[in-house]
């Protein structure tokens, strides 16, 4: 990373500095919120595994599990916004790092929930605790990068998604079988306790770790510090000249409400994939008659966000070589439009797969893109409730995209159905993408 993480241009003083600066902002902070947002997806998406043993101990039908996956984003969305303004008000690393404990001792306690209305209130009362989360990151990376590098680092950043499932799925499904019996405990139960415990000391870790601003950080030396704070606040003058900087010019931006409905249409293919792949590995026994334990399942499920975290952070640098961001947000969202349904009607498991890889390769590698378009036109206080916005907007597919999914394969007995809809979403994102390059153009704003 450290030798790509560097400002275009000639050789000049200026840009040496400037490359210094970079390398030592990306070491510090990337790895740091990487391995932050590693554990918030899998503390979020656990629940996959869990509910492979879980629903039979809590009765669960596969639309109950549907309903208590989406219902964390009920508090998620209701507080998203306000937990933005405060991270913009109090500073990133007191509401980073109380975020990470309340999240993790909630998901900790999600071990002793006795029955399904009890996971319920406590999905629910882990989407508080997580809100403002990522786009607090998104905004927290806009004091640090220019936006030159952005798209590539917040790629780097953003790879922790896929990297979350392609190890989260195989140590959950390990933790629930061979587990099974510590302390007393379902194998379920102990892995929401285990995999809770280090949220918990990462957020302890980041209220002494994490810098607020540039002219904070004593981590750089004077020069660096000056250099970067001049840098980022030329930028940030620069986008407060277009007249998005309050949080109420924002709020009813068109552009905002448009991008953020195309985050829903992305988000309903990240968070149905994300939520059944289990399951639908696990219909293999049905559909092709081939079984695996809980183990192997985690193993299979793995691979396709393996394969995405390459192509992620391979497609980002891609855009940021070439300058260009449409095309390379539009290219893979339609990629997942059309390979997500094909999927289920490939005639074996491993056909099946490759389609399902394919979906979580134009999900993840059009994210770290999506991501660089509010920054081009949002600053300051307008920054931070946009990006909630977009964020929020997008997040209520976690909410309809589990229960919807739970519910037509409830109905139809299969995921042909689940997977048609997720095309569908993903398809009017695709088409949304047309709008917002408009209405960017229409802001003369540059997409490079």
């Amino acid at each position: 990373m450290t030798s790509r993480t560097h400002l275009p241009g000639a050789a000049t003083p200026d840009n040496e500095m400037a490359n210094r600066v970079m390398r030592k902002v990306a070491l510090r902070l990337i790895p740091f919120l990487g391995l932050a947002y590693f554990l918030n997806y899998i503390d979020r998406t656990n629940i996959s595994f869990a509910k492979l043993t879980m629903s039979e101990d809590l009765g669960l039908t596969e639309t109950m599990y549907g309903l208590a996956s989406g219902l964390f984003f009920v508090g998620y969305i209701l507080l998203e916004v306000p937990s933005n303004l405060a991270l913009h008000k109090f500073g990133a690393r007191r509401w980073i790092a109380r975020i990470l404990v309340s999240w993790g001792l909630i998901a900790a306690l999600m071990a002793f929930v006795p029955n399904a209305t009890w996971l319920n209130i406590a999905r629910v009362a882990l989407g508080i605790a997580e809100a403002g989360f990522f786009p607090g990151i998104m905004l927290y990376l806009t004091f640090w990068f220019p936006r030159a590098v952005r798209v590539r680092l917040v790629g780097v950043f953003m790879v922790a998604l896929p990297l979350s499932s392609a190890f989260g799925a195989p140590i959950s499904a390990a933790i629930i079988q061979y587990w099974h019996g510590l302390f007393g405990l379902e194998g379920w139960r102990v892995m929401f306790l285990v995999e809770g415990i280090p949220t918990i000391l990462l957020g302890i870790a980041a209220w002494f770790y994490l810098t607020d601003r540039p002219r904070e950080a004593k981590w750089l030396n004077a020069d660096e510090r000056s250099w970067l704070d001049k840098r980022m606040n030329s930028e940030h003058s620069e986008k407060a000249e277009s007249g998005h900087g309050s949080v109420r010019d924002s709020l009813r931006n068109p552009t905002v409400w448009l991008l953020g409905v195309t985050y829903f249409g992305i988000g309903y293919g990240l968070f149905a994939i994300s939520f059944f792949l289990p399951t639908i590995v696990a219909g293999f026994a049905e559909q092709f008659n081939t079984t695996f334990s809980i183990a192997e399942n985690g193993m299979i499920v793995a691979v396709p966000f393996f394969i995405a975290s390459v192509a992620m952070i391979l497609w980002s640098r891609r855009s940021d070589r070439r300058k260009e961001r449409m095309w390379h947000l539009i290219a893979p969202t339609a990629l997942a439009a059309v390979s997500v349904p094909i999927a289920m009607y490939m005639s074996s498991p491993f056909l099946t797969m490759v389609f399902i890889t394919l979906t979580a390769v134009g999900i993840f590698s059009a994210l770290p893109i999506f991501w660089y378009l509010p920054t081009t036109f949002l600053t300051g206080a307008g920054a931070a409730a946009g990006i909630a916005l977009v964020n929020t907007i997008g997040a209520s597919a976690g909410l309809a995209a589990p229960y919807m999914t739970g519910w037509l394969l409830d109905t139809t007995g299969t995921s042909k159905a689940g997977l048609w809809v997720v095309g569908a979403f993903m398809a009017m994102a695709v088409g949304l993408l047309f709008v917002v390059q408009a209405r960017l153009r229409k802001l003369d704003r540059e997409l490079v």
